[in-house]
């Protein structure tokens, strides 16, 4: 069942059939090369752990997570993205990530966009939080677009981040 729908992309929560487009996604470097958790993913029985331990546990605790993004045109989980709450910052953060071969396309603001209305609209969350390095910038371009607040720098998990911050009413204007 599609929880978010765009005209390219459909969201759902994730399944453990899922885990082979999780461990391709999860495991590629240009994926992971600014996440601050590359290497984590690495077989099919760590794919599964995530989608578990950390994505099964989200949904049922705080009602939303990161989804899997199914690119309608493949029918192919190529990525997440969603909104993670984090406990140390007591925040929801959008975090997104996409195969390679969809770069370019325009899907990463696409899904951005489309979890970040769902945590407003539906959700009716008040504010959401988003990192990226500072060399990640791809990132960078797409939180500006959507027009995030840029907080500046500051260490998270011992890597160097921008820090970013969207209120619903910002978010609305």
């Amino acid at each position: 069942m599609l929880l978010i729908e765009t005209p390219r992309l459909g969201f759902r929560h994730f399944t453990l059939s899922d885990a082979p487009a999780v461990l391709e996604f999860s495991s590629d470097p240009l994926v992971t090369k600014y996440t601050g958790d590359a290497g984590n993913v690495q077989t099919l029985d760590d794919a599964k752990n995530v989608i578990t331990q950390v994505w099964f546990s989200d949904y049922e605790k705080y009602g939303y997570g990161r989804y899997a993004i199914v690119h309608k045109k493949d029918n192919k989980v190529i990525g997440f993205c969603g909104l993670k709450f984090l406990e140390e910052k007591q925040l929801p953060d959008l975090g997104y990530r996409l195969l390679p071969q969809y770069w370019g396309q325009g899907l990463g603001m696409e899904a951005a966009k489309a979890c970040l209305e769902y945590g407003f609209e539906t959700l009716k969350l008040p504010k959401v939080i988003a990192m990226a390095m500072p060399d990640n910038s791809g990132s960078l371009s797409i939180l500006a677009n959507l027009g995030f607040t840029n907080l500046g720098t500051d260490l998270y998990q011992g890597h160097q981040v921008v820090n970013f911050e969207i209120t619903k009413r910002l978010h609305s204007a």
